[in-house]
């Protein structure tokens, strides 16, 4: 058996025990046994020659490289992989159970008063219950008509609306078209 042809095997063990120590933890003994299998493979092809030698030594840099990234990638999808590598936790194992504020997030969109003024913060009165609130922006008077459009941490935000506005609760889809034209498509005449 020709000497390069043991260059090259030397070279593949050297980069399959690359990728076996990042698989499996040996606590070096597979990167010891790595690194002397690509000396060794480095120094038979050199001993052939310096155009081998080069070529060898560039084939084990750039393979090593390679092993190391695709053995890096694929490795925690691999069964050691999961159980050594922490996954990415979801926002329900993250956040604490808060069912306060569940609660008030069901409040967005409800309308109420202000029991208080609100420069910007104060209290609304929702549905007969009492919240804290802050208020978009904009002054509130006591009295008037609030909409909640937010749930901050655990403050209620709060929009001021005018007398004359519309129920926002209100479908305008919902309500009954008042045409008594035979024809649906053409406006009545005025």
């Amino acid at each position: 058996m020709d000497p390069w042809v043991w260059a090259v095997l030397l070279l593949f063990v050297g980069m399959a025990l690359v990728t076996l120590d990042i698989f499996l933890p040996s606590g070096g003994i597979f990167a010891f046994l790595s690194v002397c299998a690509i000396i060794g493979a480095i120094w038979i092809g050199f001993s052939q020659g310096s155009a081998v030698g080069v070529a060898v030594l560039a084939v084990a840099v750039f393979g090593t490289v390679v092993a190391v990234i695709l053995a890096l990638r694929y490795w925690p999808s691999t069964s050691i992989g999961k159980r050594m590598l922490l996954q990415v936790p979801t926002s329900e194992e993250v956040l604490p159970e808060n069912s306060p504020r569940r609660a008030l997030e069901g409040l967005v969109g409800r309308v109420g008063r202000a029991k208080s003024p609100m420069l910007p913060s104060g209290i609304v009165a929702i549905d007969g219950v009492a919240l804290d609130a802050i208020s978009e922006g904009l002054p509130i008077e006591a009295g008037q008509r609030v909409c909640v459009i937010e749930v901050r941490g655990n403050r209620v935000v709060v929009r001021g609306l005018d007398e004359a506005d519309a129920d926002p609760e209100k479908d305008p889809l919902a309500q009954p078209v008042d045409w008594d034209s035979p024809d649906p498509f053409r406006p009545p005449e005025a």
